[in-house]
C-alpha cells in the first residue's frame, strides 16, 4: 500500500499548479480527476484531443499516476465514447484503475449492471479495470448493494469511501464486507453526522481498514481526497493525513 493525493483535493486549480502543489507537500502519487466539472480534463475533451490529455498529464512534476477519476455528463453512445477514450488515456499514461460513479438510488438494477458490464468490457480491452465509488445517494451508499453488484458484473470492484459509509444512512453497521471487492480507497476524517471535519476529529479508524485491506493483500493507493474547509488550513490538512497513514503503512 501506498499514499497518493486526488487532484480534487484542489478542484478549479490549473492542472500544473496542483501538481506541483501536492509535489511540495511531498506526495510522489496523485489520483487524477478527468471530470466534466471540476476536474483538470474533461472527458470530452479527452475524446477531442487524445494526444493532448496524454502530454497534459505527463507534466506530472514526477508524480507518479495511480488512479483516474471519470465523471462523464453525456449520455447513451456519446457516453461510452468518452469512456472508451478516457481508458485509452489511462493506458497511454500507464494508470490502471479507473474510478466511476455508481447510480442514482432509484436507477433500475438492470440498468445499471448492463452499463456496469459495458465499461468493465471497454476497460478491459485497454487493460484497465472498472472500481465503483462507494457514495451516499447512490446505489453503493448500502454495503450489501455494492457488493451485489460486483457479483453481477465480472472484473468490477469498488472505491471504497468509508465516509461514505460512516455518515450516510447505513452509519454503524459493518462496511467490512466491501473490502475483498476494494481495488482504490478514499480518504478523509468524518462524523456521523459531517461528511468531513478536521484530520483527527473524526471517527474514521484508518489503521483497522488498513489492517482490514492487508489481510485481502490490497497493495494499490491509499488515496487522501480532503476538500477545502472554511477557516482551516487546507495544506496542514493535506500534510497531516499523509503523514498519519505514511505512520500506519
Amino acid at each position: 500500500m501506498f499514499v497518493c493525493a486526488s487532484t480534487e483535493c484542489f478542484s478549479g486549480m490549473p492542472h500544473q499548479d496542483v501538481f506541483q502543489t501536492l509535489a511540495d507537500l511531498e506526495f510522489t502519487s496523485v489520483e487524477v480527476a478527468v471530470h466534466e466539472s471540476g476536474g483538470i480534463l474533461r472527458p470530452s475533451d479527452v475524446l477531442a484531443n487524445l494526444s493532448h490529455s496524454i502530454d497534459l498529464l505527463r507534466g506530472t512534476h514526477r508524480l507518479a499516476l495511480t488512479a483516474m477519476s471519470v465523471a462523464i455528463e453525456a449520455e447513451k453512445a456519446a457516453y461510452y465514447e468518452q469512456f472508451e477514450a478516457c481508458c485509452q488515456l489511462a493506458k497511454a499514461v500507464k494508470i490502471v484503475t479507473i474510478v466511476v460513479p455508481a447510480a442514482e438510488l432509484g436507477t433500475p438494477f438492470n440498468e445499471e449492471i448492463e452499463r456496469l458490464r459495458e465499461l468493465v468490457r471497454i476497460a478491459s480491452l485497454e487493460g484497465a479495470l472498472v472500481a465503483l465509488k462507494t457514495q451516499i445517494g447512490c446505489m453503493t451508499e448500502d454495503p450489501t448493494t455494492a457488493v451485489v453488484l460486483c457479483d453481477n458484473v465480472r472484473g468490477l470492484g469498488l472505491a471504497l469511501d468509508p465516509s461514505h459509509y460512516i455518515c450516510g444512512p447505513h452509519q454503524g453497521r459493518s462496511f467490512d464486507k466491501v473490502i475483498p471487492y476494494t481495488l482504490h480507497v478514499h480518504l478523509r476524517d468524518t462524523t456521523k453526522n459531517k461528511l468531513q471535519v478536521r484530520i483527527g476529529q473524526g471517527e474514521v479508524d484508518y489503521t483497522r481498514i488498513i489492517n482490514g485491506l492487508r489481510k485481502e493483500n490490497y497493495n494499490r493507493a491509499l488515496s487522501v481526497h480532503v476538500a477545502p474547509m472554511e477557516g482551516v488550513d487546507h495544506h496542514g490538512e493535506l500534510r497531516k493525513l499523509r503523514l498519519l497513514l505514511d505512520s500506519s503503512l
